[in-house]
């Protein structure tokens, strides 16, 4: 393996949802049956390598030419789970944001107006064939989304501080029965309706909501730190706490003590402003 290979890629974090085999069609479950038994399956760092290297060539390739067989597995109670990639339909997506989040010079230079304009029309194609398609991974860059974390408790905080000279790779994540995730979610929208006018926030718990629904119900959720256990301190990943400060202040809202609801927010806000200034750091 090129030493390259071995550099971790960050700066992403991660939200996906593992389904039961019985959630697929015949033909794509006995694929991924045999997909599961493998040894050795991909990481999401090996995943984000291959997007990259996509965007060496000239002209870069937007959007992969074709659709990943590959997948993150997860045993659930005895029960094997699969999130696929779909990296090419993620790639679409992915496309869309970008265009409405940087300046057009920039998005020339990163990506020529006739590769994005291809790629638009391969996704309009596929989408009239496929047109219930969704991704199984959402993707934040420089940050978990504040929202991410109304899905989960403090007591499902799952956290590995790596060991010495890059032996055992870090990672801290969150991982939730569907069912719970979807209570959850549910719960922290009334809570905020209730409390507040209509925000980013709330919209933001609609279009999760949205999403969460079109998944079996004994799914797995996990948000994934992902990239970014590599751009923050092991103390900072120790102290930690994002699912707690979420809780705290939905808690304090509930109860009607907006000054500890707004401390408790303001805490857990501050401390993703910080994360997300770095990208913008020599």
């Amino acid at each position: 393996m090129p030493a390259v290979s071995l550099i971790p890629v960050p700066y992403a974090s991660y939200l996906r949802v593992y389904e039961p085999l019985a959630a697929f069609p015949e033909a794509e479950r006995a694929h991924w049956r045999r997909y599961a038994t493998r040894e050795g399956t991909p990481t999401a760092q090996d995943e984000l390598r291959r997007s990259l290297a996509d965007l060496l060539p000239t002209p870069p390739v937007a959007v992969p030419v074709h659709e990943s067989g590959d997948a993150f597995v997860a045993e659930v109670d005895g029960v094997v789970c699969v999130c696929p990639w779909r990296t090419r339909l993620r790639g679409w997506l992915a496309l869309e944001e970008l265009a409405q989040t940087l300046p057009p010079r920039l998005l020339d230079a990163v990506l020529p107006e006739v590769v994005r304009g291809q790629a638009a029309a391969d996704y309009a194609r596929w989408r009239e064939r496929n047109p219930d398609a969704r991704p199984w991974i959402r993707t934040a860059v420089w940050q978990v989304p504040v929202r991410w974390f109304t899905l989960f408790e403090d007591a499902e905080r799952e956290y590995e501080p790596g060991g010495p000279e890059g032996e055992r790779t870090p990672y801290l994540r969150y991982r939730t029965p569907m069912v719970q995730a979807r209570r959850r979610l549910a719960r922290s929208l009334k809570t905020l309706r209730d409390a507040l006018d209509d925000s980013p926030m709330t919209e933001g718990l609609v279009d999760v909501g949205r999403w969460l629904e079109e998944f079996h119900p004994r799914s797995l959720v996990e948000l994934d730190y992902g990239g970014l256990v590599h751009v923050l301190s092991g103390a900072q990943l120790e102290k930690d706490r994002s699912a707690a400060d979420l809780t705290t202040a939905l808690t304090a809202l509930r109860a009607g003590d907006g000054e500890a609801a707004g401390v408790a927010y303001g805490r857990l806000s501050e401390r993703w402003r910080a994360v997300r200034d770095r990208q913008y750091a020599n």
